[in-house]
Formats: C-alpha cells, sequence, structure tokens
C-alpha cells in the first residue's frame, strides 16, 4: 500500500497545513528512500537550521542504525525513529503553523502508546514550543548531541594564535609530502574504502560499537554519493590515498561535515584534510559562513579533538517531554 506521502508527493498542489490532520488522523510515516530527497531537502533548507540533525543526508545514510521515518505535514517534516532501543520523534521542522504538526504526532503517540517525546530541539524550537504550549514541556539537555560550528574562513587558513598548531602540523606535512586534494568522486571511492577499512581495523580497539554504524553510514553514503548531492574530497600522498571527507549543505551558510577520515600515523593529514575541505566548499558556496563538524558522542577522544580546532559556537540540543503524557 502506497502511503500518505507518496500521494502527496504527486499531487500538483501543496497539501494545506492541516492536511495531515484534517484528512488523515492517524499519519503514515515511511521508511525515506531517494525520491523523498526533494521535498525534504526544501523543508530543510526553509527551516534553515545550522543542526546536523535534519538534512536528507543523515537520514539516509544512518536508517539502518536509527530506522528513521518520515511523513510531510503541510510544510513541515514530521519523524520518528528509535533512539536506545525506544520510539521517539524528532521536533517537526520547517516553515508555517507549528500546532497542527506538534498535534499529528500527538496523535500518533497516543494510539501507538508511545511517551510524547521530541528530540533534536534546539534553542530557537525549545522557544517556538513554549510560545506554543506554554509550560506543556519539560526539557533535558543532550550534552553530547551538541553540534561543534566553526568559522569557515579560520578553518581555511588555521589563521590566528589559537590555531598556530594546526597551521604548523599542514606546513610540516606540504614540505614532507608530495601531496594533492581532489573531489570525491565515484572512481576514487573504491581507494577510499581501502582507506576506511584500514582504518576501521586501526581503531577497533578504542572505539565502542558505534564504530560499525558509522562504518556502515559511510558504505551507504558511498553506494548513492552522487544521488543525494554529498561533496567530498580526497586527502593523497604520492598518489595513495591517506584521507577523505565528505558532506552537504545543512542550511544556507552552514556545511555538515557527515564523516572525515585519515591515516592517524601520517602527522598532519587530519589538518589537512579539514582545511582542504573547507576551501574546497567555500569555492563551491560564496555564501558559506560555517562548518559543522557534528558531534562528539560521549567519547573524550573525539570532544578533545573537536575542541582543539575551536569552535565559534555549539548549537545545543534537548529533549523536550510532555509533561501530563
Amino acid at each position: 500500500m502506497r502511503s500518505w506521502i507518496c500521494a502527496l508527493s504527486e499531487r500538483k498542489s501543496k497539501p494545506s497545513v492541516t492536511a495531515c490532520i484534517k484528512n488523515h488522523p492517524m499519519v503514515e510515516f515511511k521508511t525515506v528512500t531517494l525520491a523523498d530527497k526533494a521535498w525534504v531537502d526544501e523543508i530543510v533548507m526553509n527551516e534553515n537550521s545550522r543542526s546536523a540533525d535534519y538534512n536528507f543526508g543523515n537520514i539516509y545514510i544512518w536508517d539502518k542504525h536509527y530506522r528513521q521515518l518520515v511523513c510531510r505535514c503541510g510544510d513541515r517534516m514530521l519523524t520518528k525513529l528509535r533512539y536506545e532501543g525506544k520510539p521517539t520523534f524528532v521536533f517537526p521542522i520547517g516553515t508555517g503553523p507549528l500546532r497542527p504538526a506538534v498535534e499529528a504526532i500527538r496523535e500518533f503517540a497516543r494510539f501507538k502508546g508511545y511517551p510524547m517525546t521530541l528530540r533534536g530541539i534546539t534553542e530557537a524550537h525549545r522557544e517556538m514550543l513554549d510560545k506554543e504550549y506554554p509550560g506543556a514541556f519539560e526539557y533535558s539537555e543532550d550534552v553530547d548531541c551538541a553540534d561543534y560550528i566553526y568559522s569557515a574562513e579560520k578553518l581555511s587558513t588555521y589563521s590566528g594564535k589559537a590555531l598556530h598548531g594546526k597551521k604548523n602540523h599542514c606546513n610540516r606535512f606540504e614540505a614532507e609530502h608530495d601531496w594533492d586534494f581532489v573531489p570525491l568522486t565515484r572512481e576514487l571511492i573504491p581507494g577510499c574504502l581501502d582507506m576506511l577499512n584500514m582504518w576501521t581495523e586501526e581503531n577497533y580497539a578504542r572505539l565502542d560499537g558505534s564504530i560499525h554504524y558509522e562504518h556502515d553510514a559511510i558504505m551507504r553514503a558511498f553506494a548513492v554519493y552522487e544521488k543525494l548531492g554529498l561533496e567530498g574530497g580526497v586527502l593523497r600522498s604520492g598518489g595513495k590515498i591517506i584521507g577523505f571527507s565528505m558532506g552537504e549543505m545543512a542550511g544556507r551558510d552552514t556545511f555538515d561535515v557527515h564523516f572525515e577520515k585519515a591515516d592517524i600515523a601520517i602527522n598532519g593529514a587530519y589538518p589537512m584534510v579539514c582545511r582542504e575541505l573547507t576551501r574546497m566548499v567555500m569555492q563551491n558556496h560564496p555564501e558559506l559562513l560555517y562548518m559543522n563538524r557534528e558531534d562528539d558522542m560521549g567519547l573524550e577522544s573525539l570532544r578533545t579533538s573537536k575542541l582543539s580546532y575551536k569552535p565559534e559556537f555549539m548549537v545545543r540540543k534537548f529533549t523536550a517531554r510532555m509533561r501530563d503524557e
């Protein structure tokens, strides 16, 4: 049976904001497919959040782990997922009235017996919820899920005292290697996979089970790299791939870096990948101001690394729970 969202996508006119409630009291969530990319991208760009949680690429490539289901409600996107083994929902991003979208989620949660919980709440979303539902939600901050946001200009040069160490690593790398950084294309993916497998073996012992989920997500991204509209780059030394990175625009002025891998044994490889990808994205998107290098998952080593690049600010995340449900 075709879902409601598939039927909506075939209509010439947009559904009304309240169509998901008036015409379909019980919204129908569906597994995200490449056919959903156009309308999801439209909503994400209209939302224009710097959060990494909503863009189509992340929803699609992490589907195996989070089992994210989507549904369009007017000009907002409803998302259901499994987090820590439990069903939950994501803040309904987009434009237009918020209440119809929240009520659609609320009715679905009641019918299924799920708690009315919304994840991925930014500070702006929290203000919107409190305005629409005064005192109805209680919040807990998800510190491990906060996104690290960096100045693209600073990452492209490592200028200033705070980033002087990164610049020194790059200078040493450039002096010691016959290197280049080229756009990630289909022809380079096999070499990237070889490097990824090597990286996974070398880092397996120090990382938890998340390394398997990330490996699966990268494989899924590579499989439909062009169709996802991802942008990436590859660092080579003497023609050998020693690093790669990829991502997509998360808003009108922010690029979301989904993955970044490099040979940790090569001094300066990671700072070079970061710098060169930033330069490439700045050329492709003159409007770019920020690079979102996503969260640290609560891993101390990753937190230390992300802090060393000196973020401009963090996108804080909260979980909202309706008090009486």
